[in-house]
């Protein structure tokens, strides 16, 4: 890993540092106090989103809420801004997670000015309040959300394959439904077959189409019963990866503060992503 480089180190120093620990540092009094007032404005600005779509209140409310929804935006903005000031790396930020999402938070306001209604996108915000597991500081609460992170990510290749046969079982179960039943019971076409079956497989039964031959029946029987199985699949192999990075140990919530990722090991000395130091 990639030591940091003495200019790396002073450039972050000063004003830049204290805004870093302000906004990327929840342990800190002021840290806290910054992330739960962030929370409070998202909240704030979720709600109005909500209560604008309701004709009865837009009618009444509208230019005060669309007013309230702009002053949101703009401090989301600067708090945006600041973010990427205050770390190193900046692109390295804007390219991470939260970074892309706290830009999306903001985007769609700027947007509305040329594709009208794009403003109801703004509810991509909510994702920003993940960072409440940061504020709360609870090692169980930190501790879990990366454990299922961690086991997501070991899991994907293995839940890939499962979802490629899955796909294909669907396709020839699809194709026998479209055989068996024809068009004169509902299954016109080979897709509209796959649609029966990815309702039935997963055990959610609209019944707007369903089987009349007594073969059909009992292929539907047989979706029936493996909608079940096929769903304790990806859950089993989920849990298995949880157990295993929960028995690896659990990280703790220091961030880095050129890239501002966090979750490093107690003993972590730098960045597991970039390799600045965390001292």
């Amino acid at each position: 890993m990639q030591r940091a480089t003495k200019s790396q180190k002073e450039s972050l120093s000063g004003w830049r540092l204290k805004t870093h620990e302000i906004i990327f540092e929840a342990e800190t009094p002021e840290g806290k106090v910054f992330d739960l007032l962030l929370i409070a404005c998202i909240v704030g600005s979720l709600i109005c989103v909500a209560l604008e779509s309701v004709e009865a209140i837009a009618a009444q409310y509208g230019p005060v809420l669309l007013a309230l929804e702009r002053g949101f935006t703009i401090l989301f903005t600067v708090e945006y801004l600041l973010r990427l000031w205050s770390v190193v790396r900046p692109l390295r930020y804007a390219t991470s997670f939260f970074g892309i999402v706290d830009l999306l938070a903001v985007l769609p306001t700027y947007l509305n000015t040329l594709l009208p209604g794009t403003r109801y996108f703004l509810v991509i915000r909510s994702l920003r309040l993940l960072r409440v597991f940061r504020v709360l500081k609870l090692a169980r609460y930190m501790d879990e959300s990366h454990l299922l992170v961690q086991a997501l990510s070991a899991s994907r290749i293995k839940i890939s394959v499962f979802f490629f046969t899955v796909l294909n079982l669907i396709f020839i179960i699809s194709a026998l439904m479209y055989v068996v039943e024809g068009s004169e019971h509902g299954f016109t076409s080979i897709p509209t077959s796959m649609y029966w079956t990815v309702v039935t497989l997963t055990t959610v039964g609209y019944g707007d189409i369903s089987p009349q031959t007594p073969l059909g029946k009992g292929l539907a029987m047989m979706v029936m019963l493996l909608g079940y199985s096929i769903i304790a699949v990806p859950t089993g192999i989920v849990t298995a990866e949880m157990a295993l990075a929960s028995s690896e140990g659990r990280s703790s919530t220091k961030s880095c503060p050129a890239c501002g990722v966090d979750g490093h090991e107690p003993d972590s000395r730098f960045c597991r992503v970039c390799g600045t130091s965390l001292a």
